[in-house]
């Protein structure tokens, strides 16, 4: 009985007691723009909307497109693109093309000599006063993507390795799908 009595006086105190009010959950309130949680938040130091502001208000800095390295490796080829920010392609090449025939274009050695043959393309064509920033896209599981790994680590790719700001994967993966074809057997 006396604990129901507390509770009524506490609510009661309560009622009495005027509610702050909230910048933004007044009815009627429009949608708060950044200067105005800005505002906000710089007259009430304490207020809940401290982090809602300091995300908002964090100038990041807005970084040019990269140029895109883009290493395909299957089990039978190695590719190679370069291109520029805007996805067009500035060097193309394959195992294939430097040379390579038949199965020893899915070696680890072409897909090696390939990347060599390209970063000296790159220093030939003098594109590395346009390249600012690189970004690596490696795809499959080929040999070749060891190989081109290493020539970027080596001494081949240390005018790149600086400007490189990304390294992301785009193997297709297949949820469900078509049916696969037949596995080769040797």
């Amino acid at each position: 009985m006396l604990n129901n009595i507390r509770q009524v006086q506490f609510f009661a105190q309560k009622q009495q007691q005027e509610p702050k009010p909230d910048v933004w959950s007044s009815a009627g309130a429009t949608t708060p723009t950044v200067d105005s949680i800005y505002d906000h938040v710089k007259n009430n130091p304490t207020s809940p909307h401290v982090a809602t502001a300091a995300r908002l208000t964090t100038d990041y800095p807005v970084l040019p497109e990269p140029h895109h390295l883009h290493i395909y490796s299957t089990r039978h080829n190695t590719h190679i693109t370069l291109t520029k920010p805007d996805r067009n392609a500035i060097i193309s090449v394959s195992a294939g093309s430097i040379g390579f025939r038949k199965a020893a274009r899915g070696t680890y050695d072409a897909a090696y000599q390939l990347g060599a043959y390209v970063m000296g393309r790159i220093q030939q064509l003098g594109l590395l006063t346009q390249i600012q920033q690189l970004e690596v896209v490696l795809r499959d599981f080929g040999p070749g993507r060891e190989a081109v790994t290493k020539i970027l680590l080596g001494s081949e790719g240390r005018n790149l390795r600086g400007r490189v700001v990304r390294v992301c994967d785009a193997t297709r993966l297949k949820f469900g799908g078509t049916r696969s074809k037949n596995a080769r057997r040797l």
